[in-house]
């Protein structure tokens, strides 16, 4: 120990003039105290290293050079790995040719100092406990530097943002660092896959059958789609007066008002029934928002609410509806023109402080992307709709995107949608897991109202109205891992709510 005890010693020395290579915010004020290191653990580590190479399988998908404090043990770190990955040897005989004329080793007495952390290693048995520790302190100094960051950057006064912009930018670096490494798992055994499936399968299987994602308690399109998948992108898209924002918001009320927390399968603490919902309402206020919901809720019309034209009656039920949903774990945020980057960070935090198993963007083209893709829509488009599959991948939740569809879909004699008709479609339906539309062929219809005097074309007119009324189609365009097809659903404008349709010898319940 009296080797390790001398090369502790000179290292701590020459710690105190390496401010050069050392983090400059991690040395300025307001932070005095000592920079978090320890030299002994990266010695140890680096000797094991040279002294059994086999070790750095180990310690490869912990630390990286940038983790060690040291500037010397960093280089010597990263020229040992670069031999390593290639299948060749890195010990202080095969080092010493590519550190000679290396002056921070000079410092220390040269190729020497290799061998001397060779000699000292103790046991390759703990690398890897070194290595988490190293990794640790880094985490730690980088703490540190991006506390100086900010306050450095408050007080200056020469950061051209607004303090909420730093803010989210600063809670952007946090996660991030929080997230190091978390994402590095590497392959994953066939076992421990197939594992994965079952569980799923289980799920569904004692849901009777129905499915292993969040059910909407829209059967149909349950069964057509096995629930809301974690993961998935959903892209609702339709033209506008179709009901987008009504189905959006019919979905998130059904699994919010279904949540229950309990025991999952893995063992953790989540929702074994509906969900917590989070729903981006760029287009409406939160307060036009939880009017639809409580239109739907209380079945009073939404044009009364509105109005205040309500009889004593419909108010107290009204009054009673709200109660009931006060409870309720749907979190709206109806900030206009978010940046994919804060509406991001803001999901994280919806996800930490509350739960979050589904989250709602109404709609795409309102969200803004970054300043580099300003003027340019479709890189912009692109941009946000990759946004937002790397949310719905990182946080393992169903994200709904709302979109708009161009006006060709007016020109065509069938007015149903198809893929192509999407804003800027390239990459919407690329990154999208699932693409579905809401049709309705009643609101088409009523604008083809023929002349009184037209008795014939009236009568088919009627009929037609009559076999369309209040109902509504669901088109998957795209399913990743399901068929394709159209649904059904009833649709009640007064109530803007879309519901099941009632079939004949079918008996259909919600219980999965």
């Amino acid at each position: 120990m009296s080797d390790i005890a001398n090369l502790q010693d000179i290292r701590t020395d020459k710690a105190s003039d390496q401010t050069s290579d050392t983090p400059k915010a991690a040395l300025i004020t307001p932070y005095e105290g000592a920079v978090p290191h320890n030299i002994e653990a990266e010695q140890q580590l680096l000797g094991a290293l040279l002294t059994n190479n086999d070790s750095f399988d180990k310690i490869a998908s912990i630390i990286s050079p940038n983790h060690f404090f040291d500037p010397v043990h960093k280089d010597i770190y990263e020229k040992a790995a670069e031999r390593i990955s290639k299948n060749m040897l890195a010990s202080p005989v095969t080092l010493k040719a590519y550190m000679e004329d290396h002056d921070g080793l000079k410092e220390l007495g040269g190729p020497a100092y290799l061998a001397k952390l060779a000699a000292s290693a103790i046991s390759t048995y703990a690398v890897r406990d070194y290595a988490q520790l190293i990794y640790d302190l880094f985490l730690r100094r980088q703490l540190i530097e991006l506390g100086n960051e900010i306050a450095g950057s408050a007080s200056s006064g020469q950061d051209s943002r607004d303090p909420a912009e730093q803010i989210v930018a600063a809670e952007q670096r946090l996660y991030t660092l929080a997230e190091q490494g978390k994402g590095e798992s590497g392959f994953t055994s066939f076992l421990s896959a197939v594992t994965q499936a079952v569980l799923n399968a289980n799920a569904a299987y004692e849901r009777g059958g129905g499915m292993a994602g969040v059910a909407t308690d829209l059967i149909d399109l349950d069964r057509k789609m096995g629930g809301l998948h974690p993961s998935d992108l959903i892209i609702l898209a339709g033209r506008p007066s179709m009901g987008k924002t009504s189905l959006a918001t019919n979905i998130a009320f059904n699994i919010a008002k279904a949540y229950k927390k309990g025991t999952l399968p893995d063992g953790r603490q989540g929702a074994v029934k509906g969900g917590v919902v989070g729903f981006y309402s760029l287009e409406m206020s939160s307060e036009q928002l939880a009017a639809r919901i409580l239109a739907e809720a209380s079945e009073i019309s939404s044009h009364k609410i509105r109005q205040g034209d309500m009889t004593e009656d419909e108010f107290r039920r009204f009054v009673e509806a709200a109660k009931t949903l006060e409870s309720c774990p749907l979190y709206i945020d109806d900030t206009p023109s978010i940046p994919i980057s804060q509406l991001a960070a803001r999901a994280r935090r919806l996800q930490r402080t509350h739960g979050l198993d589904l989250l709602i963007v109404d709609y795409l083209q309102l969200v803004r992307g970054t300043s580099r893709t300003e003027g340019n829509r479709v890189q912009e488009i692109g941009e946000i709709s990759m946004g937002l599959k790397a949310i719905a991948k990182e946080l393992n939740i169903p994200v709904i995107a709302l979109s708009q569809l161009s006006r060709t879909v007016e020109s065509r004699d069938d007015k149903r949608p198809q893929l192509s008709d999407l804003r800027e479609s390239g990459s919407i339906e690329q990154d999208a897991d699932v693409v579905m539309f809401v049709y309705r062929g009643e609101y088409y219809k009523e604008r083809e109202k023929p002349d009184d005097d037209n008795l014939e074309a009236m009568e088919k007119w009627m009929q037609d109205m009559e076999r369309l009324h209040g109902k509504a189609e669901v088109i998957l365009g795209k399913q990743r891992h399901g068929p394709i097809g159209t649904v059904e659903l009833s649709f009640e404008a007064e109530f803007t709510r879309f519901g099941n349709l009632a079939r004949e010898n079918q008996g259909y319940n919600n219980d999965y």
